[in-house]
């Protein structure tokens, strides 16, 4: 009997379509060919180092190899390797690049530079205006170079207007000359414009679309290619396993027919932790964040589309005392979740024991603490049907939009010398990086979400606020909010300039926090509403091998 439906008190329902995947992941084949597959990994490795090696000598070759190391998803294997051409290419950079009118050479240097946080200058793009400051108008045999400089343009910072110029010039010119071009050069222009730029799509996404673009141009290294294709299927044979045992867990929970009210997306969470993380050195970690993610979507689920007032004040307070004990004055259908959530974080302090980083687990907990608390001030505020001016609206609606607490978690179980005590206390201090990565959150999420939200009993979106506040239509709110995104873009691109508090690997999940939210709710409330577009993406990460 579903125990979320005994009750005939009103709820306000949202009637979640269903998982759209049911058991598919349930089971997994294991592979037989793997250890041939490591062995053969290992011999294009060597064959890839010793090529980016060679290529130190030849400024625009090893500018390639990098650059396509990366847009392949292999960076991870050459980490080292990478750093080193950098630091080459930035010794090098002067010579190659002011003196030169070469735009190619030039946004492709400036964007690798900047993705690793070498501070280099966007006047270096001045010299292709003209007298009336003005971009040159290229040729269309130029088109490549254009694109280059339209990805270039997403590292901008605040104050870089000729990189504000460079997005609509190289846009329009884009767009313009798109049906001249052929593939795979009109391919790549077309997902820049209409799919996702480099610096904010998802890294194993982007890796997958570029395989099938690059192997179409001439000059490919075809070793760099094998590895990509074989690395891409590998990962994708962990991913399975992965999901598989956590499809496991999940299945015991039977939240279709005991928590019908809440959304089923244990494989679209799973989506989104690999956008924070795919990387096999992060199994612990995904692992982790799925569990506690998932049980975190129900909670929002409770609080915003079936729990009563009265309901969910219990829940609150079972939180913050956080002890079994609290489970007797649950309803039914709330100690499911309540049970599920204290047992994971049993497993998680266990985990953490082992590795010597129980301090973690308390921060954990607090990121839990401050989520529901969040949850339960909106509660409040649609019990008493208040209107937040936009400014009252965001403090509680960033802690509410969950990624404070989605970084908190991603972090515990990284590794001892990233992931330290002061990074946790840093990351619950709300500094600039994280507040751009939550503004980027919450008003994307409202943008796309606040005409369903308001089809049921739900507090007003931060659209509704500000348009109420200022009195304009909700399409300046839109405007303004879209705005604040870009700028909230640029703050996360100058925190990653060297030199960082922390390590990037940690800088990493702020940004690939965001890059989800570009990628899952730009275009729709795609975790919400999975429709052909989020089915795409885990079809081709979860589903298809490369072939």
């Amino acid at each position: 009997m579903d125990v979320a439906l005994v009750t005939t008190c009103s709820r306000p329902l949202a009637n979640f379509h269903p998982s759209k995947w049911g058991d598919r992941f349930l089971l997994n084949t294991p592979q037989s060919t793997e250890a041939r597959e490591k062995q053969v990994v290992e011999e294009l490795k060597f064959e890839v180092r010793r090529e980016l090696k060679e290529a130190s000598n030849d400024y625009l070759r090893q500018l390639k190899m990098v650059d396509a190391i990366q847009r392949l998803g292999v960076e991870y294997r050459f980490e080292d390797e990478i750093n080193e051409a950098l630091q080459n290419i930035f010794e090098k950079f002067d010579k190659y690049c002011i003196d030169k009118h070469d735009l190619y050479v030039t946004a492709l240097s400036f964007r690798l530079l900047r993705q690793h946080g070498y501070t280099v200058s966007c006047q270096i793009f001045d010299k292709f205006k003209d007298d009336e400051d003005l971009f040159k108008v290229p040729d269309v045999e130029e088109a490549l170079a254009v694109v280059e400089f339209f990805e270039a343009a997403h590292l901008r910072i605040r104050g870089e207007d000729v990189l504000d110029d460079a997005v609509i010039f190289s846009k329009n010119y884009l767009e313009s000359n798109l049906a001249s071009l052929s593939n795979p050069i009109a391919e790549q222009v077309r997902h820049a414009l209409y799919g996702y730029s480099i610096r904010r799509g998802l890294p194993r996404v982007e890796a997958r679309n570029f395989i099938s673009i690059y192997k179409q141009y001439a000059s490919h290294d075809q070793r760099l290619l094998e590895l990509a294709k074989l690395d891409f299927n590998m990962v994708q044979a962990m991913h399975k396993r992965e999901l598989s045992e956590l499809s496991r867990w999940w299945k015991c929970l039977e939240v279709p027919s005991k928590l019908s009210f809440a959304r089923d997306r244990l494989v679209e969470t799973y989506f989104w932790d690999v956008g924070v993380y795919f990387e096999p050195q992060y199994a612990r970690a995904r692992n982790i964040l799925v569990k506690v993610q998932s049980l975190v979507s129900l909670i929002d689920d409770t609080f915003d589309a079936y729990g009563t007032f009265e309901e969910l004040q219990l829940f609150t307070d079972a939180i913050q005392r956080w002890s079994i004990s609290c489970l007797d004055q649950l309803p039914d259908y709330m100690k499911i979740i309540y049970k599920a959530l204290l047992e994971v974080f049993e497993e998680i302090e266990k985990e953490m024991i082992k590795q010597g980083t129980i301090y973690r687990h308390n921060y954990g907990i607090q990121a839990i603490k401050l989520i529901v608390g969040a949850y339960f001030d909106e509660v409040k505020w649609r019990e008493e049907k208040y209107k937040p001016t936009t400014q009252e609206y965001m403090q509680v609606a960033t802690k509410s939009s969950g990624y404070v607490t989605l970084l908190i978690l991603s972090f515990l179980g990284m590794e001892e010398n990233v992931a330290t005590r002061e990074a946790f206390e840093w990351v619950f201090s709300r500094p600039d990086a994280v507040r751009a990565t939550l503004t980027i959150c919450r008003l994307t999420d409202d943008i796309v979400g606040h005409e369903f939200e308001q089809e049921r009993e739900h507090i007003p979106s931060a659209v509704h606020c500000y348009a109420e506040e200022h009195k304009v239509c909700k399409e300046e709110a839109i405007l303004e909010f879209s705005s604040r995104i870009e700028a909230a873009w640029k703050d996360i691109n100058e925190v990653f300039l060297q030199p960082t508090k922390f390590a990037s690997p940690l800088l990493y999940r702020i940004l690939n926090f965001a890059r989800i939210i570009e990628v899952i709710y730009t275009k729709g409330d795609w975790y919400t509403h999975v429709g052909p577009e989020m089915q795409s993406f885990i079809n081709q990460l979860f589903i298809d091998p490369v072939p």
